[in-house]
């Protein structure tokens, strides 16, 4: 039963009613609270994806189309009065439940986000973050605020408005980590300079907005008004603080110890501080204090990483994120009644937001400015910090549950989370590309390398320790010598996990890559014996990116920017076992791959390991004279690419224990054409550079069609311990009708056909792609490498051209 008394509603429930309401007792299944429930969340969860998946295209975020599917069954469409339509499926008895629920739920939705923070990096967040962050707080409080109790005496409005119009100029500071990491995440920027410095400025916002809150909710409690009061208030919050952090934290530490050599920690323990989270918000809400207070501080208190953090994010993360955090959002929708809003309340309200919206811009770019930060970056920075989202939504929830807020208010300031939301969104991805940052504008690649006396510059990305044996036999081979030395830049990738920050940083004993320590160790003790190998001839730097795999190519990206190598290696993203099958598929590596590849500023090369060498075997070889003992295949097809595999390949030769095989594809019927006698010119010239070199050896198969080669390619393949390829072959024929085929697209025809579980081989593939360079910017034919890319050393292009001319 319901009944209206004023202005609030008022829901009668009979608890002892045990009566059937199915289909069977001729009832209807909506009275039945179960049914209720499921029906809500059902709708919810299928009109909000309805609504995503058509605002994606416009460069909508997730938070928009979900607050709006909320909206769309609330008192601003369906359930207006004049339309009813949503009065069965959202009566006023089935609130209670809901808001319950997803109340509930964002308690352990905070509780995550705490996990996956830091305390140690929110300590050691630099110097031009923290400004940043200072700057934004300060500025964005006290313009707003000061601009709203100006208005308050200048502008006739509600009462109501004028008494809460501070609060919502104040709720404008806010900046809040889970709202900038949810954003950046969603517009796959997280990994980047600009995000990077954003997330560093949004968790030191957070620490000055956590506080300042804490303070604010003290004062409300504080109804006496009294000095006493409102220190009794603040000691009850410094004491759950340490309660949390000085009881519950030794507890939960003591305990994980003894799982520390486990991957996962028993059922048992996850309960038992599930338990700790239920505790910390009812202590929270005892002592006047939100019910989010006391979980978000317990999980700042849980060791990141693993084995702890790890298992309760993998167990949590995609109910919390994927479940809680868009229901909290679609109640919060069902509650806007956008009716309620008078067009010069809205006015009023606008006009606060907008110039926050401008303040916190302005926040940004003058200490940015002064940091040499370029104005574009600061104003996308900008932008980014003025994200709103359920950090937000719960303060406001809050003020409405406690009548600071009326319904109006409560509407316009959910109203302008939607509307910032969805200009800043697009407006974002429409001036920031972070895939331009990465145009490369000079040479870096193997072929166009200024001779052989200069250093070669190789980057070799390690994904598990499996990779090494094949990476050290690759760098061997690669020939560190008195006057071609070798400087070697790698990259340890390790998936973000118990982390919401993602971190690259120099390898180091350091205490944020504590979990990451024996994998590192492992793969640094490998590199340290290659350099005494090769002592004065070889330089190594070692760096860490944890992060999600989808952003993970942005960090190998602009380490390639920084370092400008002559080569990028990837790992490859299938692992093969030693009867042949592929033991381990990783998708995620793949996609990665695929995204560097797009972006890379140098050449990239993509290892398949699929041999059985030993790491140890290439270095006993060294002393060994008589006969080289690595064998090295070069399938020659025609194009860049194959030509940076050439190139590649005519360093390696140079190693007296390494020979090398050039076996040339010619299609019939093609002698005469210029592509053709051009390669044929290059590949004279590398004959002419190994002149005398018994180590470097060339030969031709006339072939048909790609029957002819795969049979050919069969024939050759066992012959070698490494075989390099290129990715993108000259156009032909030949190959018609194998692309439909190719499992693997990143490889290329031949690379794909070669990494194949049905090719059998023992051989290691190197697939290459030579860099691309920018395209003219008013380039009549839009091609994908300019004509330099196809083009000898600068040593060997005179001799080249007169060969073709005179021919």
């Amino acid at each position: 039963m319901t009944s209206t008394a004023g202005n609030y509603t008022i829901v009668c429930q009979n608890p002892h009613n045990y009566e059937r309401h199915d289909i069977w007792h001729f009832d209807n299944p909506l009275n039945n609270p179960n049914c209720l429930f499921f029906l809500q969340y059902s709708l919810i969860a299928i009109v909000s994806q309805c609504i995503d998946l058509c605002l994606k295209p416009l460069g909508q975020s997730s938070i928009v189309s979900q607050i709006l599917g909320g909206v769309l069954f609330g008192p601003s469409f369906l359930g207006h009065k004049k339309i009813m339509l949503s009065n069965p499926l959202f009566p006023p008895k089935g609130a209670v439940i809901i808001e319950t629920s997803a109340a509930f739920g964002v308690m352990f939705f905070f509780f995550i986000i705490g996990v996956k923070m830091d305390p140690a990096t929110l300590m050691k967040t630099e110097k031009k973050a923290m400004i940043i962050g200072l700057s934004v707080f300060i500025f964005t409080f006290s313009i707003p605020t000061g601009l709203s109790l100006f208005m308050t005496t200048q502008v006739a409005m509600d009462k109501s408005l004028s008494n809460s119009l501070p609060l919502i100029a104040g709720s404008q500071s806010f900046t809040a980590f889970v709202v900038i990491a949810i954003l950046l995440t969603e517009l796959k920027i997280l990994n980047t300079d600009i995000g990077r410095l954003a997330m560093s400025a949004a968790m030191f916002n957070d620490i000055i907005g956590f506080t300042f809150t804490a303070v604010q909710f003290a004062i409300m409690q504080n109804k006496g008004g009294t000095f006493v009061g409102f220190f009794w208030i603040i000691l009850s919050v410094v004491a759950l603080f340490l309660g949390i952090f000085y009881v519950m934290r030794p507890i939960l530490l003591r305990i994980s110890k003894n799982f520390s050599s486990e991957k996962h920690v028993n059922e048992w323990f996850i309960i038992f501080v599930l338990f700790f989270v239920l505790l910390t918000g009812l202590l929270s809400e005892i002592i006047g204090q939100h019910y989010i207070m006391g979980p978000l501080l317990l999980g700042l208190a849980i060791p990141e990483g693993p084995p702890l953090g790890t298992s309760l994010i993998a167990k949590m993360e995609t109910f919390s994120f994927g479940f809680f955090y868009p229901t909290y959002l679609a109640v919060t929708g069902l509650q806007t009644n956008l009716f309620k809003i008078d067009y010069k309340s809205m006015w009023i309200v606008s006009t606060i937001v907008i110039v926050s919206v401008v303040v916190k811009i302005g926040a940004v770019m003058l200490p940015g400015y002064y940091n040499n930060i370029p104005l574009k970056e600061c104003f996308v920075i900008g932008l980014i910090l003025n994200a709103r989202g359920i950090a937000e939504l719960v303060v406001y929830n809050l003020w409405r549950g406690t009548k600071i807020l009326t319904d109006q208010e409560f509407s316009l300031a959910v109203f302008s989370i939607m509307v910032i939301n969805a200009i800043i969104t697009p407006l974002i991805k429409f001036i920031y590309d972070p895939s331009k940052q990465y145009n490369a504008i000079t040479r870096s690649s193997i072929q166009h390398s200024k001779g052989d006396m200069m250093d070669f510059r190789i980057m070799v990305c390690i994904h598990k320790n499996e990779n090494i044996p094949t990476i050290m036999n690759l760098l061997e081979a690669s020939h560190a010598s008195e006057d071609r030395h070798v400087k070697v830049i790698a990259l340890i990738l390790v998936e973000l996990l118990g982390r919401s920050r993602p971190l690259l940083v120099a390898h180091q004993q350091h205490d944020i890559l504590r979990s990451t320590i024996s994998k590192s160790i492992q793969i640094n003790n490998a590199f340290q014996q290659y350099a005494q190998q090769n002592k004065g001839y070889t330089s190594v730097e070692l760096f860490t990116s944890i992060s999600n795999y989808e952003t993970m190519h942005d960090d190998i990206c602009r380490i390639a920017v920084d370092r400008i190598p002559n080569i990028l290696i990837l790992p490859f993203h299938k692992q093969w076992a030693i009867d042949g099958s592929v033991g381990i598929t990783n998708k995620a590596i793949q996609y990665m791959n695929i995204n560097v590849l797009k972006m890379a500023p140098c050449s990239t090369g993509i290892l398949i390991d699929r041999g059985t060498i030993d790491i140890t075997q290439l270095f006993s070889r060294q002393s060994s004279t008589s006969t080289s003992a690595y064998h090295v295949g070069v399938f020659f097809i025609g194009g860049a690419d194959d030509i940076e595999a050439l190139a590649y390949s005519s360093r390696m030769c140079k190693n007296e224990n390494v020979d090398v095989t050039v076996v040339r594809f010619l299609q019939f019927g093609l002698e005469n054409s210029i592509e053709r006698k051009r390669e044929s010119n290059l590949i004279d010239e590398y004959r002419n550079i190994n002149k005398g070199n018994n180590r470097f050896k060339t030969t031709d198969e006339v072939m048909k069609d790609g029957i002819e080669i795969s049979k050919s390619i069969r024939k050759w393949i066992d012959s070698f311990d490494l075989v390099m390829v290129g990715r993108q072959h000259s156009e032909s024929t030949m190959f018609e009708g194998y692309e439909e085929w190719s499992e693997c697209p990143e490889l290329g025809i031949i690379g794909d056909m070669l990494a194949s579980q049905d090719f059998l081989t023992k051989a290691s593939i190197l697939v290459v792609q030579q860099q691309k360079i920018v395209q003219r910017k008013f380039a009549k034919n839009k091609v994908e490498r300019d004509h330099m890319l196809y083009s000898a050393p600068i040593e060997m292009q005179i001799r080249i051209d007169e060969k073709t001319r005179s021919t």
